[in-house]
């Protein structure tokens, strides 16, 4: 106690808080004989756990006994706790707990310090830059895993644990399948997830002081291991009744499980799995081991199925995970940060008798983390109110713990379980996930003891959640059973779209009007993708859903517009999805349907910030509000670790009159005005400008081919591997060509690479030359030229590579490409552009576009048009209206670039006409300026022109603020400096 008191912890909780708030939390241990059952101390802040402290006798050997050491790390590493602290009073050691445990570690593995007491003194500075309050307080814990490489073998608890169950998973199906000739793979993968569930929870409960430690153990031993199984799982229905151990039909209840009962499962794999259960097999402590981190683990668990393959069990990625590249569940912050949105605004101003009433539903539920945030809120709210009101109040639904902390009794969690939470979801194995979840989130904290006058009364401690978790497909009600086509449909896809009538499965909520609340993380899956497995669930959303009515949607889309559907007329909903619908083309059916009924609320918007580790979609938390409201809050997260922490960042209040269908653009704060009046007050690029993409390849095949000759010989003599002849083409084909690289502000196009393009220009058309040496394909013919890594810095016409690539594809904006124009790159850090001024080079289609003015504005010339998109005023204007990418970086593409403000020249009034033609002289001076600085030759002719070009620069921008008429607050906001 006086150590950590030493360090700054209020270890006898002096400040009187609430015990769910203590700093210092003291285990009393539970000894089953050599092995204890938690942690002597937790040290919390906030409420969240921040390191163990595990305290030994003075005679322990610290330095050299292997079981302390891997008793905390096995603590730490298990609730995935970064650094503990193991002592005995004689010496302290501190580990990084980042490293999975292994049996028969040596004390010094993942050891950070040791320090005997004779030095602890000198070296106390040390321990509190890591442990003091007021370091932990400042970040020192999350800094040392940010800032300190993970040690070798630094594996995380859930990745462990989801290896070891895709292992369980793996073992059990082979010899299901192997002794059960007549499994169907759907009843081969419902027998594996119930039997590894079902030990799972058992084992959980076991660690938890709720059943008896070693009983699962003690059923391996001899043989027949598993009808010994059955008769602990049917004991295990009479105690929890929560549909994991459901065998026999009873009135009320969901269909009882007839198939796992009559399998024949070998010994040998159930010992080899429960064997790895336990200590010191086991690297796992499952009573401090958060239900959050096993539904981190299914998530990924159930991205797989079990496959049946001429009898034998194959596992596999599905489908829609293959193509997604991975399964990525939502952060905890994120999952915290939704359901305060929603459920806890819901509960503003309510009392648990009113709050009875909420019902919360996760359409597309998955592991059931939402639910999960959901119910611990809930949990939280209901036990401070009842604090709050006097615990004598309550002995209903309070106990005292031994540590003194007010805990919520086994009957009311179970209440609030049945009473306020329901999720629907596709996969019939997420659903079981999802009930074994909450079950566990239900029975945390509680032990044999605490559950005793349930068991007295002979009551079932867990519901059955059959009639709040359910399978279904939540976007297709029952009316797809009445066409025509079901009778075409075989088995396996009725089951695979297994329809679901919400009103008929949920309804004593929809007599009372809908959900009061829709939580969760939608699927996100392009129907590009979605109809190589799903091509009927395609179709049947696009007649159902208007969110869906417009081009390639992605699903989210649809979850949203069924999202709103759900909720009463006071109901919110909170999703996390991709923020690509506010600009997209398939998002306009659903931004005109939330703008429709002025349903957006909140608006948090991560721009290119990553939120899912791993993958690279660009989201944003969008709430909504069935009502309808006049204002909505938006607010754009730089740095999500700092908004995580604390939550605090500017948000702006804006008018539901900027919600439309048309593209969502919202800025807030002392921009919006300025923003407002350029996107309003001018014409936007794409009216008085073609916008336009380079050459386009289908790049069906590719064959490599060796330069043989240079084009200034007149001919180029190309030699096809895959042909085995040589290609004669002419250099009136040939054209440099350019990549987003080559385009730099105001500077000459580089001759870096070429193309062979076999079109005569002569018409708007650009018909084949027919030579037969060049009919390869029925497609036009393109071959791309690349410098190789040699000649980089060789720039001069006529020279190539030793190696090039020949594409077949279709050429698009012939005409356009062969005029001048000015060139983007398509991925930007700030926007930019250089001129094209002969039309000599074409572009790209991947990296690079062009833009012309259109003939009634040609006028204006190309030389004024390059100024504006090179200014500082529309640099500063483009982040607002494009969309971010990794990086920081921005899509400069057409549907981008259109939005544009500019400002037209009245060329009948002369001031006009003065300015145009100042900035038309400025840009000419600054084309000639960056032209010199690349063939400058010495470091004093570069900076000499450099001063130039800033100064050149500066009157640029300057003219610009006069020719849109920016105030001086204005610009100040445009420079940043307001």
């Amino acid at each position: 106690d006086p150590l950590l008191e030493a360090l700054g912890w209020d270890v006898g909780n002096r400040a009187g808080v609430a015990p769910a708030h203590r700093e210092v939390v003291v285990e009393y241990s539970m000894k089953i004989g050599s092995y204890t059952k938690a942690p002597d101390y937790l040290v919390r802040l906030d409420g969240k756990p921040r390191f163990f402290v595990e305290a030994k006798k003075p005679q322990v050997n610290v330095k050299e006994d292997i079981g302390p050491a891997f008793q905390v790390r096995r603590y730490a590493w298990t609730a995935q706790l970064p650094l503990s602290i193991l002592t005995d009073f004689d010496e302290l050691a501190v580990y990084d707990t980042r490293v999975e445990p292994k049996k028969g570690d040596a004390a010094s593995v993942a050891r950070l310090l040791y320090i005997p007491h004779g030095e602890l003194v000198d070296r106390w500075d040390e321990v509190a830059a890591l442990f003091g309050r007021n370091a932990v307080l400042a970040g020192s814990l999350e800094r040392f895993a940010q800032e300190t490489r993970a040690p070798r073998g630094a594996t995380t608890v859930d990745a462990a644990f989801l290896r070891e169950i895709e292992r369980w998973r793996e073992l059990l199906a082979r010899n299901i399948a192997a002794h059960n000739d007549a499994l169907s793979q759907r009843q081969l993968n419902y027998a594996v997830q119930m039997t590894i569930d079902r030990l799972i929870f058992l084992r959980i409960c076991e660690d938890r002081a709720i059943e008896p430690y070693g009983a699962l153990l003690g059923e391996i031993n001899g043989a027949r291991v598993y009808p010994r199984l059955l008769e602990r799982f049917r004991d295990a229905d009479a105690r929890y009744n929560s549909g994991l151990f459901h065998f026999a039909s009873e009135k009320g209840r969901e269909d009882a499980d007839t198939l796992t009962p009559v399998l024949d499962i070998p010994d040998e794999p159930l010992r080899t799995i429960i064997g790895a259960m336990y200590f010191p097999e086991s690297p796992y402590e499952f009573s401090v081991m958060p239900v959050e981190i096993l539904g981190q683990v299914y998530e990924q668990f159930l991205g797989k199925v079990i496959r049946l393959e001429h009898g034998n069990a194959v596992v596999e990625e599905k489908p829609e995970v293959r193509k997604a590249g991975g399964v990525y569940y939502t952060p905890a912050y994120i999952v915290a940060y939704i359901v305060r949105q929603t459920v806890g605004r819901l509960l503003e101003g309510k009392t648990p008798k009113t709050a009875a009433a909420l019902r919360i539903v996760d359409p597309a539920c998955g592991s059931g983390s939402f639910l999960l945030g959901a119910y611990q809120l809930l949990l939280d709210w209901h036990r401070d109110g009842y604090v709050a009101e006097g615990p004598q109040k309550h002995k209903k639904e309070l106990y005292q713990s031994a540590d003194g902390e007010w805990r919520l009794t086994t009957s009311e969690r179970r209440r609030i379980l049945l009473n306020n939470l329901y999720g629907v979801d596709i996969d019939a194995q997420a659903v079981e996930v999802t009930k074994l979840s909450l079950c566990l989130k239900m029975l945390e904290g509680e032990t044999e003891q605490t559950m005793g006058q349930l068991r007295f009364f002979r009551e079932r401690v867990l519901p059955d959640l059959g009639n709040n978790i359910k399978c279904g497909n939540a976007l297709i009600g029952p009316d797809f059973y009445h066409t025509d086509q079901l009778s075409f449909l075989d088995e396996e896809i009725q089951y695979r779209i297994n329809a679901f009538d919400w009103h008929a499965e949920f309804a004593p909520i929809f007599a009372a009007g809908g959900f009061d609340a829709v939580i969760g993380n939608p699927p996100y899956i392009r129907i590009q993708t979605m109809k190589e497995w799903a091509p009927i669930e395609v179709e049947e959303y696009k007649l159902r859903y208007h969110a869906a009515s417009k081009g390639n949607y992605d699903i989210y889309v649809v979850f949203v517009e069924r999202g709103l559907q759900l909720l009463n007329l006071n109901g919110r909903l909170g999703y996390i999805l991709p923020h690509k619908f506010f600009n997209a083309q398939y998002g306009a059916p659903l931004r005109g349907l939330i703008a429709a009924g002025q349903h957006l609320s909140d608006i948090v918007h991560f721009g290119h910030q990553q939120i899912f580790t791993g993958a690279t979609t660009y989201t944003c938390l969008l709430f909504l509000s069935k009502a309808g409201q006049s204002i909505f809050s938006f607010v754009k997260i730089e740095n999500t670790s700092a908004w995580s922490a604390s939550d605090i960042v500017p948000i702006f209040e804006l008018d539901a009159g900027q919600v439309t269908s048309r593209e969502w653009t919202f800025v807030g704060g002392g921009a919006a005005d300025t923003f407002q009046r350029l996107a309003s007050a001018f014409r936007k690029l794409g009216d008085v400008a073609d916008i336009f993409v380079g050459l386009q390849t289908s790049a069906d095949d590719v064959f490599i081919m060796r330069y043989q000759g240079m084009v200034d010989e007149g001919q180029l003599n190309l030699y096809s591997e895959s042909l085995s002849r040589e290609v004669v083409i002419d250099n009136n084909l040939v054209f440099p060509v350019v990549s987003g690289t080559d385009v730099r502000r105001y500077q000459l196009l580089p001759y870096r690479q070429y193309i062979i393009f076999p079109y005569t220009v002569s018409n708007e058309k650009a018909q084949l030359i027919e030579d037969e040496k060049l009919k390869l394909n029925s497609y036009s013919t393109f071959i791309y030229l690349e410098e190789n890594r040699s000649r980089l810095e060789q720039r001069e016409r006529g020279k190539f590579a030793d190696q090039f690539w020949y594409r077949f594809g279709r050429n698009q904006n012939l005409g356009i490409q062969s005029r001048a124009k000015i060139c983007v790159p398509r991925l930007v850090d700030v926007l930019h552009a250089t001129l094209d001024a002969d039309g000599s080079h074409f572009l790209d289609n991947v990296d690079v576009g062009g833009v012309t003015w259109r003939a009634e504005y040609a006028r204006h010339g190309l030389v004024y048009l390059l100024g504006l998109i090179n200014s500082r005023l529309l640099a500063w204007f483009f982040p607002f209206v494009s969309a971010p990418f990794r990086g920081g970086y921005m899509s400069a593409n057409k549907q981008f670039l259109s939005q544009l403000p500019i400002r037209i020249i009245d060329f009948d009034n002369p001031a006009d006409v003065v300015q145009h033609d100042r900035m038309v002289a400025l840009v000419e001076r600054m084309l000639d300026l960056h032209r010199r600085q690349g063939a400058a030759a010495t470091p004093q002719e570069r900076s000499v022109i450099q001063r130039q070009i800033a100064a050149t620069d500066a009157e640029i921008d300057a003219l610009v603020y006069a020719l849109y008429g920016l105030s001086a607050a204005e610009i100040a906001v445009v420079e940043g400096r307001a």
